[in-house]
């Protein structure tokens, strides 16, 4: 880049500025958040990934330096988006991974649901792993188990949602029988995912610089406090 194309310092310390406001409106969001897929969270991390982006490009062009950042960026995974310029519908896509930690914990939680309802089936279907899921799933909205997994002796993978544009809405029952064939790459909007993954980057990153100046930051994701199950569920 040529001396007369170079942003000024001025630009440097605004873009820099911005990157704390946006730093100021991510904490206030992820203190005030309702739930691990808060969409106010979402926007506030990627209102701070961006302003975090501009800033590390400008830094990079005035005084070739670099951030330690890394962001995550749905460009290295998706194509380019070829959807409707102005969708009439969406679908929304969610994946979620669980280990099942502690089978104990987990029969034990459907058991009190079986307690509980009087039409229960009885111990024979809490008293293994694959009838206890059914129950707790059957029992509690997903994510509300998202939510309190490690009640349910579930430990979290990866999880990931997919926003996807189209034309019109489906009809009825149009795409029951194979819900997530529709699920083009090139129709989503936007994306979040969550694995442990990113932390592995930040650690092998620890230290290193951004030799591309491309530098990205890393969204950390605490588990909220957990409720104990309720006893009359």
């Amino acid at each position: 880049m040529s001396d007369a194309a170079q942003p000024t310092a001025a630009e440097v310390r605004a873009a820099a500025e911005a990157v704390k406001t946006a730093l100021d409106r991510h904490l206030a969001a992820v203190e005030r958040r309702t739930g691990e897929d808060d969409p106010a969270v979402y926007e506030a991390f990627n209102e701070l990934a961006a302003a975090a982006e501009v800033y590390d490009e400008l830094l990079y062009d005035r005084y070739d330096e670099v951030t330690p950042f890394e962001i995550p960026g749905a460009e290295d995974s998706l194509p380019p988006y070829e959807g409707p310029e102005e969708p009439n519908a969406l679908s929304v896509l969610i994946r979620r991974d669980y280990a099942v930690a502690e089978p104990q914990r987990l029969m034990a939680q459907a058991q009190r649901v079986e307690a509980a309802d009087d039409g229960g089936a009885g111990a024979e279907v809490s008293a293994t792993v694959h009838g206890a899921l059914g129950i707790l799933f059957g029992e509690f909205e997903a994510d509300e188990i998202a939510s309190r997994h490690k009640e349910f002796g579930l430990e979290e993978g990866d999880s990931t949602l997919w926003v996807l544009a189209a034309e019109e809405p489906a009809d009825p029952g149009e795409w029951l029988e194979t819900p997530f064939d529709q699920a083009d790459p090139g129709r989503v909007v936007c994306r979040f995912d969550v694995s442990s993954v990113f932390d592995d980057i930040e650690d092998d990153g620890e230290g290193d610089d951004d030799e591309d100046g491309d530098g990205d930051l890393v969204d950390d994701i605490e588990d909220e406090d957990l409720e104990p199950l309720d006893a009359d569920r």
